[in-house]
């Protein structure tokens, strides 16, 4: 062991804790951000570096792969180096690789530079979770939860907002540079109140064939994902072989770490009904929130005219209900069941969803951010309630594993929503435009009379045709959109039946729910 002390530091106090908190919040909130951020900006950064929009989705994938990777090793990484070292040099690096990625000359150095961004943020999330339990006194550890879910939950909703002004307005690489000064002072803030409550380190071995297996079925699995909606999934050899080698990976992987005396990522946490059952419902339930705040702006651009500014704009009232109303419910944590603040949040959600089925392509502003504002109900009791459930029982030295581990099973299940969510919009929609076209022809007395009086507004009756088709289009569409809204709510409501079946939570005022 090093000579880091063996008992746990004393809580921060004062200017002290809250400069802590607000340094590991940004760190939380940059990684976060740099998930959503890009996605806005990816036709501008293929255009500037004179690349097909296809050939730009490896700017996300790049990111996604390397992250998945490096997050479940959070727990070897903190335990070997020690938790507040991990977490600085983490933020340290992905701001160098930030400032990278804003100056990138080319898409395959951006590419570059974006697996390494994504390689060392892995422990920025998991990191500036554990820390922010640790910094805060045992009666206020449910408001560090809460501060912690705020960023997490914020950035999805902030990255859409910003990265489609810097794209309106200024070159692509700000995106990446806005970064550098926000990671140079969290990570400067973080180490000056920190460094001395630096964990005790141990000289863990490297599993190396678990790490070559984790690195090997987490890349197969991510370029299947990303890359499967262009490629037409199962139609394409190399997509199939992508699946394959994913499924065989990952089984390897599985059988590896399970009989490995010291393994890369804990799985043996899963023993835990309340982490197993906790992270199922944490994982699920922030795949269905991703999929629909990535779907919603992507309809709004694609189908609306909205602008990527206006689009991000739209789901803004989501993130400024969260801020508000996360320290009142950090407060009820400690006193109200997890159980039932779970249950809430996925109410609200569902509710929330079942709002915008009723959206049609003539909503105005106003009515498209109500639904939000319900949402952002939700998102503020989320991740305080089910971190609250899935580390209840955790020990303290095993909270950066269970962290990083839950935290991979969240992202990973983000990657799967996206995927799934972008792929059923376009076949349904081709569903309900065939269903469409079917009741429209020449002979149907109301497109007949829809062709006429576009032919008196000077129209020709090919370019009538062609209006009316277009409608076609963007119904079938909104119709599209309203199906997986509506599935989105049911999807919520199933979530509580998960949570009700695990043990009740003890309230987190130790370090953990003791074992």
């Amino acid at each position: 062991m090093s000579a880091a002390a063996s008992a746990e530091p004393a809580p921060l106090g004062g200017v002290a804790l809250g400069a802590a908190a607000v340094a590991l919040a940004l760190g939380t909130f940059m990684q976060v951000l740099d998930t959503t951020i890009a996605n806005v900006s990816l036709t501008t950064i293929a255009g500037n570096l004179g690349v097909s929009s296809d050939s730009s989705t490896w700017v996300i994938t790049a990111f996604a792969v390397a992250n998945g990777v490096t997050v479940p090793l959070t727990g070897w990484l903190m335990r070997r180096f020690g938790v507040v070292r991990t977490f600085v040099v983490s933020v340290i690096l992905f701001t160098l690789a930030s400032l990278l990625c804003g100056i990138a000359w080319s898409l395959p150095s951006l590419i570059l530079f974006r697996v390494l961004q994504g390689a060392v943020s892995g422990p920025m999330i998991p990191g500036s979770q554990a820390l922010l339990i640790s910094i805060f006194p045992p009666e206020r550890r449910s408001t560090a939860l809460g501060i912690w879910s705020m960023t997490t939950l914020v950035g999805p909703v902030a990255g859409p907002i910003l990265g489609g002004y810097i794209s309106d307005n200024y070159h692509w690489g700000w995106i990446f540079l806005i970064n550098v000064p926000v990671g140079l002072a969290s990570a400067f803030i973080s180490w000056r109140f920190m460094k001395s409550r630096e964990t005790a380190t141990a000289k863990l071995p490297i599993d190396a064939v678990g790490l070559g297996l984790l690195a090997f079925w987490v890349g197969c699995l991510q370029v299947f994902l990303d890359l499967g909606k262009n490629e037409d999934w199962f139609h394409s050899p190399f997509i199939t072989t992508m699946a394959l080698l994913a499924a065989i990976g990952f089984v390897a992987w599985l059988i590896w770490e399970l009989t490995e005396e010291r393994p890369a990522v804990d799985l043996s946490l899963f023993a835990n009904r309340n982490f197993a059952l906790g992270t199922v419902a944490l994982t699920l339930g922030y795949a269905v929130f991703f999929g629909n705040t990535l779907l919603l702006p992507l309809w709004l651009q694609q189908q609306l005219g909205y602008t990527a500014t206006w689009a991000g704009l739209v789901s803004a009232p989501s993130g400024i209900v969260s801020v508000i109303a996360t320290p009142f419910v950090a407060r009820l944590s400690g006193k109200v069941d997890a159980r039932w603040l779970a249950s809430f949040a996925f109410v609200a959600f569902a509710a929330s969803y079942l709002m915008r089925s009723g959206y049609t392509t003539q909503t105005d502003y106003f009515h498209f951010m109500l639904p939000m504002l319900v949402q952002g109900l939700g998102m503020s009791t989320f991740f305080v309630a089910m971190l609250s459930i899935s580390l209840d029982g955790v020990s303290a030295e095993r909270t950066p594993s269970a962290t990083g581990l839950s935290n991979f099973a969240r992202i990973t299940g983000s990657s799967f929503a996206a995927s799934l969510v972008t792929t059923m919009w376009d076949r349904r929609e081709a569903l309900h435009q065939s269903r469409l076209a079917d009741a429209s022809s020449p002979f149907d007395p109301v497109f007949r009379h829809a062709a006429d009086a576009l032919g008196q507004l000077g129209l020709t009756a090919q370019q009538g045709y062609g209006v009316l088709t277009r409608e076609m289009v963007g119904q079938a569409y909104l119709l599209s959109s309203n199906d997986i809204f509506r599935a989105s709510a049911w999807a919520m409501m199933a979530m509580i039946a998960i949570v009700w079946i695990v043990r009740k939570p003890a309230p987190l005022t130790g370090p953990v729910a003791a074992d």
